[in-house]
């Protein structure tokens, strides 16, 4: 069995939706105006994005999205700094790894 869903609340989704399409190369099946956005990926999980007004995650909640290299993570994150987010450079932890707020109102972790 494997996790293949994941619905976020977030207060843009449209803002929420083109970061996840621009960075992670997720794929929109389907909006409804601008409350509600469902995403899949390539392997077929799927991120719903459904507006709310008073959106708030715990502090160390965060998704993911594991990439096939350290080249990978860097690339992303230099590609995040440029268009202007805040990003710090990528750290040895439990991998290579980064955080970053994304719009919407949710952290993500790029990571390999």
């Amino acid at each position: 069995m494997k996790l293949n869903h994941v619905n976020l609340t977030v207060t843009d989704v449209n803002a929420a939706r083109n970061f996840l399409e621009k960075y992670f190369e997720l794929k929109c099946q389907g909006t409804r105006g601008d409350a509600f956005a469902v995403l899949f990926d390539d392997d077929g999980a799927v991120i719903t994005l459904m507006k709310g007004s008073n959106v708030s995650y715990p502090k160390t909640f965060h998704i993911g999205f594991i990439q096939e290299s350290e080249e990978r993570v860097n690339e992303i994150n230099r590609r995040m700094k440029e268009d202007g987010l805040n990003v710090q450079p990528p750290v040895r932890s439990h991998g290579w790894t980064f955080y970053v707020q994304a719009p919407g109102g949710f952290t993500v972790e790029v990571l390999s």
